[in-house]
């Protein structure tokens, strides 16, 4: 018994070496049930953070759309379901569109195109200098009509009761400032050759009458009597008939025809815009002279 008791007895160091191993063993495990050792690193950021680094995200994504989607010039009057969503516009304003376009207008300026469409000016303001119309509509667009009144022979005012430009003769056109017999007459043949003018603007197109002149026309003259003019129908119509029409020549005709015998029918006017290098400035000017039945 007493030498078993002798392996029990510690000598003062080795007494001391087990208390210290002991303490140690204790403060381990304090320090593992009682200390976080997740890292700093770690750390989420908070809210405003994440906002703030998902908005740079957001812009650079908005810069290289805006690349990617560049805008080039186009006519509005032929802009598509897909083209409109494009641009921004909504359904409703697509549709009108449409709807003005199916019944044979267009719209020559940007404020028309807003008339028609009712866009926002900010969208306005963004997709109008991309606008492309016909020369002819840029010449006139261009040259703003004048808010002043002229004197023309015989006191002729701006704000004068208008006289019809389809039924004038070339003598009655020869008061205004600038026309002769000689420009008079060209007015009086080229309507004859039109069947009578459909459109104001198709004055512009009389050979050797400045534009200045043509205002002054307009402010005294004005379409009343729409022209009778005989329909053909653009899905039965020959092409010897089709190249009389005034603005086509017989190359435009024969391609119409070409157009209408490899798809069976021509459903639209607006169809003419697919047939390849098409003046697509004439289509609303030989709309007048046909129809579909």
């Amino acid at each position: 018994m007493k030498n078993l008791k002798s392996h029990f007895v510690f000598a003062r160091q080795q007494r001391s070496g087990i208390f210290f191993l002991m303490l140690l063993i204790v403060l381990f495990q304090l320090v593992y049930f009682f200390v976080d050792f997740s890292s700093e690193d770690n750390i989420h950021p908070d809210d405003t953070e994440i906002l703030a680094f998902q908005e740079k995200i957001d812009s650079i994504r908005d810069v290289r759309l805006t690349k990617s989607s560049r805008i080039f010039p186009f006519n509005p009057n032929y802009i598509s379901d897909d083209k409109g969503y494009t641009l921004g516009m909504s359904v409703e304003e697509i549709d009108r569109l449409l709807l003005f376009r199916s019944q044979g207008q267009f719209v020559n300026s940007a404020e028309e195109f807003q008339k028609v469409t009712k866009v926002s000016d900010s969208l306005l303001a963004i997709i109008s200098p991309y606008f492309k119309f016909p020369e002819w509509v840029n010449k006139q667009n261009n040259k703003a009509i004048s808010k002043k009144t002229y004197d023309h022979k015989e006191g002729i005012r701006k704000n004068s009761i208008k006289k019809d430009l389809n039924t004038a003769t070339a003598e009655e056109l020869q008061i205004i400032n600038g026309i002769g017999a000689k420009l008079s007459a060209r007015i009086v043949k080229y309507r004859e050759l039109l069947g009578g003018y459909s459109l104001e603007d198709q004055l512009y197109e009389v050979y050797g009458l400045e534009d200045e002149v043509v205002k002054n026309v307009l402010n005294k003259f004005k379409i009343i009597t729409q022209p009778e003019i005989k329909k053909l129908d653009i899905n039965t119509v020959s092409i010897k008939e089709l190249s009389k029409i005034p603005y086509l020549s017989y190359e435009e005709a024969k391609k119409i025809i070409s157009y209408r015998s490899k798809f069976g029918r021509i459903n639209s006017i607006n169809d003419l815009t697919k047939i390849q290098d098409f003046p697509l400035e004439k289509i609303n000017r030989i709309g007048v002279y046909l129809s579909i039945d």
